[in-house]
């Protein structure tokens, strides 16, 4: 018997996703259509004899969260749970504090995901790979190759090319360590809890001999990367599978836009049925696209590549949207042109406006780079980047907004360029 944890963080992280995550958490944004948590849930459900899903995070139970935790058991027959955290615990304290729960029922093997990744989840190639690399008690960590100078955004790994194991482990290091990265996807099993438990006590020590705080607290913040990988690599205990398949971290909300476009290209393998095609008295699809059933849009609006429609979207005639997310509800008037963009729940654009963002995408011609995480300024100024209209946001006929980011419940009533409107 299997299980999976997905580690879903809590309302004081995320804070670079912002202004979406103020409608909805970041782990049940759309991405390609679904839930960000979905895509994780889906790849588990094909996981032969993985019974359970367990969901750990700090944020309070919400209507969401319940409603996405419902759907997701009927629709894949698996069970899933949330465990709520009493305060962030890190990667490691939050599988840590929930250990009975994880164990319970004597799973073999357990995988630990973070919410914030895209990837093909190649689950099952990492099953196999732990029967065949090391003891039965192996760990093993998804990698994948990124570029000398992103690599150090990320933690790096050294591995022995004919064994595969992890022989040093360091995350975010300042200088060039190794090319092959962290994914944020491991697969673990009952033993973890012991390397875990070792650094639980030892921060129990150092808390006594500290001046007294709130001790407790900060002995169970435990963070896989640093405390626990460092230590394992090179015993023999941890490796690493590297896949060659899609991966991309989801950290602002910017980086949706690139994950969407992962996403969509994987549905030609594995959901057809979810893109949308040109037909007789449609839109004009361009490349991957999904649409919602419930979205109403003119047959004269041109779509694609890489569009996410969401349910009850209104586009009018001679709409042109590429690159970009129209959440619930938002209405596109005639004749405006979306570009490189999100555009919030029941936002409103008028008749030939023009919304249009900055991509953030990794640079096309190398093949490993990986998205930057952008700061929001850089001297001094907002970085371009995609534009984002946060929910009720209302843009006015005839105006053009560039690299901007508006805050929700905005009525606009002129032309803006680089700048967060708040």
């Amino acid at each position: 018997m299997l299980k999976a944890v997905i580690l879903i963080g809590g309302a004081q992280k995320g804070t670079r996703f912002r202004p979406l995550s103020f409608e909805v958490p970041k782990p049940l944004f759309p991405i390609a259509g679904v839930p960000m948590l979905q895509h994780h849930i889906e790849a588990c459900a094909k996981v032969p004899n993985l019974k359970e899903i367990l969901l750990i995070g700090f944020y309070q139970p919400n209507e969401e969260l319940t409603r996405f935790m419902f759907n997701a058991q009927h629709e894949f027959k698996i069970s899933v749970r949330y465990l709520q955290e009493y305060a962030a615990l890190g990667t490691g304290g939050g599988i840590y504090h929930f250990r009975d729960q994880i164990v319970s029922g004597n799973p073999e093997a357990f995988f630990v995901m973070n919410a914030d990744v895209c990837a093909a989840f190649p689950l099952t190639e990492m099953l196999s790979f732990q029967k065949e690399h090391g003891e039965p008690s192996s760990f093993v960590i998804l990698g994948t190759t990124s570029n000398r100078q992103q690599s150090m955004n990320y933690g790096c790994i050294v591995e022995n090319e004919e064994t595969n194991e992890v022989l040093h482990y360091v995350e975010k290091p300042s200088t060039f360590v190794s090319d092959i990265i962290n994914c944020g996807i491991y697969l673990f099993n009952a033993r973890i809890f012991q390397h875990i438990g070792t650094v639980f006590q030892k921060n129990q020590q150092d808390m006594l001999l500290d001046e007294p705080t709130n001790g407790w607290h900060r002995a169970e913040t435990i963070r896989l990367e640093q405390d626990i990988f460092t230590t394992l690599a090179g015993q023999g205990k941890l490796y690493v599978y590297k896949t060659l398949s899609f991966w991309s971290q989801i950290k602002s909300a910017g980086s949706t836009i690139y994950a969407s476009r992962l996403y969509l290209n994987q549905y030609h393998t594995t959901h057809p049925e979810r893109l949308a095609s040109s037909t007789e008295g449609g839109p004009k699809i361009k490349g991957n696209v999904y649409i919602h059933p419930t979205a109403n849009i003119d047959p004269t609006a041109v779509l694609g590549p890489n569009v996410s429609v969401g349910p009850g979207v209104t586009i009018g005639a001679g709409v042109r949207v590429r690159e970009s997310i129209i959440l619930h509800g938002a209405t596109l008037q005639d004749h405006c042109c979306v570009l490189n963009s999100i555009v919030g729940w029941g936002s409103t654009i008028g008749k030939w406006s023009r919304v249009e963002g900055t991509p953030s995408d990794p640079n096309p011609n190398d093949p490993y780079a990986k998205i930057d995480s952008e700061t929001l300024f850089r001297e001094g100024k907002l970085t371009p980047s995609i534009t984002i209209l946060g929910c009720n946001v209302t843009i006015p006929c005839e105006v053009i907004i560039l690299n901007s980011i508006v805050l929700p419940h905005k009525d606009l009533n002129r032309s803006f360029k680089n700048q967060i409107i708040l």
